[in-house]
């Protein structure tokens, strides 16, 4: 069942939001060669500590670490570790939450390390410029499809592959709530679209294949044929004025 939020509920998660969205860009800044997933994992735990927040994902499902923080052909759910260490040319997606009195954001970046090629460097613009194409339609009397429509049909033409198994969701008390939401054309138009929704809006590009796989570890998740994935999120929120974003600033 898809939750229609209070303004009093929306005002906590744009609380939330904000916590989330000045950590992102407190790692955007600490993000550079040498520092492993571990550094930025418990940089990330601390400010939004600082911040008066608690970090969503902490035990989530029983994931170990703080934030998902994944390298290169790691498309999500990248677990934190000492012994990964970023290197010139790596992108490295950090995906968080941050849970503010009962109530949840989430929002993932990818960040360049140093110089990359061009490919990776669009791949990247492009992850994120899907997001903002979709934000166009996500406006009252719109359905859920329009969403992944228009992610796809904005994507398609550069061959890049489109993350079918891992879709955005809705969001609240709870990190995932419904409904699902596809970066790509369903046959349903899904539901509709009404004010006070609250969603998270997550493309997940490859520069390569659409497939991925879950390593051994049983949380990364990567791509088929080894070429890197970008990612770009932010929960949003549908108004009388059109979408506002909650987790960026």
């Amino acid at each position: 069942m898809v939750s229609i939020k209070s303004d009093r509920e929306i005002e906590l998660m744009r609380d939330a939001g904000k916590i989330l969205a000045e950590v992102h860009n407190e790692i955007s800044n600490f993000i550079k060669p040498g520092i492993s997933t571990y550094d930025i994992d418990r940089f990330a735990e601390k400010a939004v500590k600082k911040l008066g927040g608690n970090c969503s994902f902490y035990h989530l499902y029983d994931f170990p670490g703080n934030f998902c923080i994944s390298v290169n052909d790691e498309v999500i759910h990248g677990i934190p570790s000492r012994d990964k260490i970023l290197k010139d040319g790596d992108i490295v997606k950090v995906d968080g939450g941050v849970e503010y009195k009962g109530y949840q954001s989430d929002a993932a970046r990818t960040h360049i390390v140093g110089k990359v090629s061009d490919d990776i460097k669009n791949l990247v613009e492009r992850t994120r410029e899907a997001f903002f194409k979709a934000l166009e339609v996500v406006v009252s009397g719109n359905h859920v499809n329009d969403i992944g429509k228009t992610i796809e049909e904005y994507i398609e033409p550069y061959g890049y592959g489109i993350v079918e198994d891992y879709v955005g969701h809705g969001i609240g008390t709870k990190v995932h709530e419904s409904p699902e939401i596809p970066n790509y054309a369903c046959t349903s138009r899904g539901i509709l679209l009404k004010k006070n929704m609250t969603l998270a809006i997550e493309p997940m590009i490859n520069l390569g294949s659409y497939e991925v796989y879950t390593d051994t570890d049983e949380w990364t998740v990567r791509t088929i044929d080894g070429l890197p994935s970008a990612h770009y999120e932010n929960t949003v929120v549908i108004t009388d004025n059109g979408p506002e974003i909650l987790s960026l600033v």
